[in-house]
């Protein structure tokens, strides 16, 4: 990797997804060279991590926009007060457990393409966030496999398993937590995705799955299960993923179009405190160039690029 500037200082945190960037401070007023830097070190590891930037709503806002225009803080979720882009994870108030495999907000048209995660509070024990990469689960794949995955399609929706609903890492029914649900689900949506799309910026192939994807078009229930966990068990193999446990003031970014993520929820009644920005995405598109459709809910108003 060839980078402009001398000021970054990258170290790899695993062996096929992840690294470590030092040596900088985030904020809206990085120059050009350094943000393409950031850009092409992100493209490259998939997911980047900042130890000790301490940044508040403002500055984290700001420097987000530097990766592109930015969407709302959520489809249904409100936004953090007076900061539009800014979604609240706190396990106090049911936010921030969101732990199963998923890609951000696919079950709309347009999946943000970069989510901006800042630790704000963080429980004494537990709490770790796993990321994997979707790039090199479909490179991994058998080349049957890999045929398959290529012609299929998915449904994604927000709509929640109710079996499950408002359960925490306990099993036991949390009022916040199914709260928070409620909230997530109220506007429905769904969206047909690619199994494999082609990422816009490298060209690479990657599996877009993750809990939001409920069935395979033209596939039963049980058959779609069956495939869906062939490949998810793929995209999460261990070898496949990086672990973080965060500190106050860390500040993470991943391509939220070749990755996935699990918040590991195992910290108790502590309290866990994340805020997230997201990066207006692309429709997804196939590997013979269609692209994903929207089956139901409008998601304009999630883009403040389309919105204003």
């Amino acid at each position: 990797m060839s980078l402009t500037t001398t000021d970054l200082s990258v170290r790899r945190v695993a062996g096929n997804i992840g690294a470590e960037i030092s040596g900088i401070t985030l904020s809206g007023d990085l120059d050009d060279d350094t943000i393409a830097d950031i850009r092409q070190v992100i493209l490259a590891h998939k997911v980047v991590f900042f130890r000790g930037q301490h940044l508040d709503e403002a500055a984290q806002t700001a420097f987000a926009a530097r990766l592109g225009p930015l969407t709302t803080a959520h489809p249904t979720v409100p936004a953090l007060a007076e900061h539009q882009a800014v979604l609240d994870l706190n396990s106090e108030r049911g936010g921030g457990r969101a732990n199963s495999w998923h890609t951000d907000v696919t079950f709309v048209e347009r999946p943000p393409s970069f989510s901006v995660l800042r630790s704000v509070h963080i429980p004494a024990y537990g709490g770790d966030t796993v990321w994997a990469n979707t790039v090199r689960a479909y490179d991994e794949l058998p080349a049957q496999l890999q045929e398959l995955a290529d012609r299929l399609w998915a449904l994604h929706t927000n709509e929640f398993d109710y079996a499950k609903l408002g359960l925490n890492d306990e099993g036991v029914v949390d009022a916040a937590s199914s709260d928070y649900a409620q909230v997530f689900s109220s506007v429905g949506y769904e969206t047909l995705h690619p199994v494999v799309r082609v990422h816009p910026e490298t060209g690479e192939r990657a599996l877009l799955l993750g809990g939001f994807a409920r069935q395979l078009a033209g596939y039963s229930s049980t058959d779609s299960s069956a495939l869906l966990r062939i490949f998810q068990d793929h995209i999460t193999s261990l070898e496949n993923t990086v672990r973080w446990s965060w500190t106050v003031g860390d500040v993470v970014i991943w391509d939220n179009r070749a990755t996935q993520h699990y918040a590991v929820s195992d910290y108790g009644a502590q309290r866990r405190n994340v805020r997230r920005v997201t990066v207006v995405g692309e429709v997804p598109v196939s590997i013979d160039g269609k692209p994903s459709q929207s089956k139901k809910g409008d998601a304009t108003d999630y883009n403040l690029a389309l919105a204003s």
